[in-house]
């Protein structure tokens, strides 16, 4: 019997290895945990560092915040400032116009003695001797009631005194009818019907004078008389509205 073999069979002789596949198996696994391992840490050495930069912006940010508030403060600090300086320039404008209205009527106060105390001196050829000069009124605490002022005058010559009496009437209507009343009827400032005076260059007559709820006062009528060398009479008549009008 002989020995014949095809060329094209071949054998290959594998070493049996018992527990191979498991080792490889098992250290593929091991590779893959490490794998893992190294990986999971680098995450978290990457996730440090993010953490540590953001600490790092969260201060700088602080910082920030810090320095607006103070800005903010200054800013407040100067808005208030220049809200009291305006205040107090309001208040000096305030004061300095009063001031100048202070000093415009008192101006005016003193061209008015002015020229009160020149027509005395020095008065007109028409002017001369005695003058019912002024009559004014002002409101006084109460209904109906107003503080009067009268002023006579001795224009010219004035080496003498000038002596008399002044009678002052209310002209109105009551009733829708016509009434008189005498100053010393609607005034407890004055006693007698006729005012005496005696004075050289000018007298004041003052007082308080109320007047009744149905009286309409239309005018006042003032008749000064003069008595003695200097005898004289002097008539002026005032309209209420025009004295009440301020």
């Amino acid at each position: 019997m002989s020995d014949t073999r095809k060329p094209a069979d071949e054998y290959v002789v594998i070493r049996h290895r018992p527990g191979y596949r498991l080792r490889r198996t098992l250290i593929l696994l091991a590779f893959t945990v490490i794998a893992a391992v190294v990986g999971y840490a680098t995450g978290l050495a990457q996730g440090g560092f993010r953490f540590s930069s953001a600490e790092a912006t969260n201060e700088v940010l602080a910082q920030d915040v810090d320095t607006l508030q103070e800005r903010f403060r200054k800013a407040r600090q100067n808005l208030v400032n220049l809200e009291r300086g305006r205040a107090i320039d309001q208040q000096a404008m305030r004061e300095a116009r009063n001031t100048i209205a202070g000093l415009e009527t008192r101006i005016s106060e003193l061209e008015a003695d002015l020229t009160f105390y020149r027509n005395i001196m020095a008065p007109s050829e028409a002017s001369k001797g005695l003058q019912v000069d002024n009559f004014t009124l002002a409101p006084a605490r109460g209904d109906n009631r107003y503080r009067f002022k009268m002023v006579l005058t001795q224009v010219g010559n004035n080496n003498s005194f000038i002596a008399g009496q002044v009678a002052v009437n209310l002209i109105g209507t009551r009733d829708d009818e016509k009434e008189v009343i005498a100053l010393r009827d609607v005034s407890e400032d004055i006693e007698d019907l006729g005012v005496r005076f005696r004075f050289r260059y000018f007298q004041d007559v003052e007082g308080t004078l109320a007047l009744p709820d149905d009286f309409e006062p239309l005018e006042i009528q003032v008749v000064a008389q003069a008595q003695g060398s200097n005898a004289s009479k002097a008539e002026r008549t005032f309209e209420w509205t025009k004295l009440t009008e301020n």
